[in-house]
């Protein structure tokens, strides 16, 4: 199979889908890959490893896009791309497609199979490809909250650990998740207060286990939420339903109560967002206040640290991507169970059911179509 790796264009999106270890697998097993040039320069995997590594280098991600059987990228095309999809062209990366209803109908109008990093699902039903970011997103809401939270980026002026004799600074997670526990961890390390807000209290009770009752844990309904969140000077947003857009769990009720200079850092953005103020915004635009709260929604975080979120992503990616190479998107679907979650869209037809509640669509499961 030929496989292309082009340069991410999304805003300040500097991972890259495949690694230079990874061409080298890819060629050892008789596949050819087409690395756009400069693919891996910002996630500090030059050209030159990736020639090495037995892949051509190509100048233009018209000719990677064109001369491929499957891309494998990062982030989910923006429109400039749309140009590139055609029929039977395999896709497979974030998507995302929930609240982008224009994506969805690019690949479905040019046939494309888009295989959705974040629907794939291992033999356990858990999600692989989509905890390693979320274990970054989770680690890095509190490092970027913490900073907003400053006052030179129009926060309350919260040191989150305190100090001798001043309190610390209080922290509110939604969601016990890969994005909430990764989030505990950070705010706990700084010294914050953690309240974390779950809807399963079977989670919940894992979570005082693993935190030893360091975490103060709340039930997730409306009144405990808007407490929590009133009393917070960081709120994260890590609730998650797979592939569907993500509940507003945080009203904009609620923000109006939250105390002035407070920030909040929705990771959830890119399913949408699970606050009701909340907006996706760029790493080149990152924030912006509502009622004097800080918001921070950039849909892809884990780009601000891109070696460590390549690696992190490709060590979880790269078994699929061989397995789709070697036996082929349509065999590989048939075969793997996981592989067939992920797909969203297969020869014209949406094929995620989250995605078409979100979209009031028509969808067909890709196990009739294969």
């Amino acid at each position: 199979m030929i496989i292309g790796v082009p340069k991410e264009v999304k805003d300040h999106e500097s991972r890259v889908g495949v690694t230079p270890a990874g061409v080298k697998a890819l060629v050892e097993a008789g596949h050819k890959v087409l690395v756009e040039q400069k693919a891996g320069a910002l996630s500090a995997m030059p050209d030159d490893e990736y020639q090495a590594a037995g892949a051509e280098i190509v100048g233009s991600a018209h000719d990677v896009w064109r001369l491929s059987e499957m891309i494998v990228k990062v982030k989910e095309p923006v429109e400039k791309e749309y140009k590139y999809f055609r029929e039977g062209l395999v896709l497979f990366t974030y998507l995302h497609l929930a609240p982008l209803t224009e994506l969805t109908d690019a690949l479905l109008v040019n046939k494309v199979t888009g295989i959705a990093y974040e629907t794939v699902r291992d033999r356990t039903g858990a999600l692989p490809l989509l905890t390693p970011m979320s274990e970054v997103a989770g680690r890095m809401s509190v490092q970027v909250g913490a900073a907003y939270l400053e006052k030179e980026h129009g926060g309350r002026g919260v040191l989150l650990g305190g100090v001798p004799g001043v309190p610390p600074g209080n922290v509110c997670i939604i969601g016990g998740g890969i994005v909430g526990t990764n989030a505990a961890k950070i705010a706990l390390g700084m010294g914050a207060k953690v309240t974390l807000v779950d809807l399963n209290l079977n989670r919940l009770r894992e979570l005082d286990d693993i935190f030893n009752g360091r975490v103060f844990t709340v039930a997730s309904n409306s009144y405990n939420i808007e407490r929590a969140v009133c009393e917070a000077d960081l709120v994260i947003g890590g609730v998650l339903i797979p592939g569907a857009a993500a509940p507003k769990i945080v009203t904009k009720a609620m923000v109006e109560k939250m105390k002035k200079g407070a920030v909040i850092v929705d990771v959830a953005i890119d399913q949408g967002g699970c606050i009701e103020t909340a907006h996706p915004t760029t790493h080149s635009n990152p924030s912006y206040e509502v009622n004097g709260v800080v918001h921070y929604c950039v849909t892809n975080m884990p780009a601000a640290v891109p070696n460590t979120s390549t690696l992190a992503l490709t060590n979880a990616t790269f078994p699929y991507v061989l397995k789709l190479a070697r036996l082929g998107a349509k065999a590989a679907i048939s075969e793997d169970n996981g592989i067939a979650e992920g797909v969203n869209t297969y020869n014209g037809v949406l094929t995620y059911e989250a995605v078409a509640a979100a979209q009031k669509r028509e969808w067909k499961s890709v196990t009739e179509l294969v």
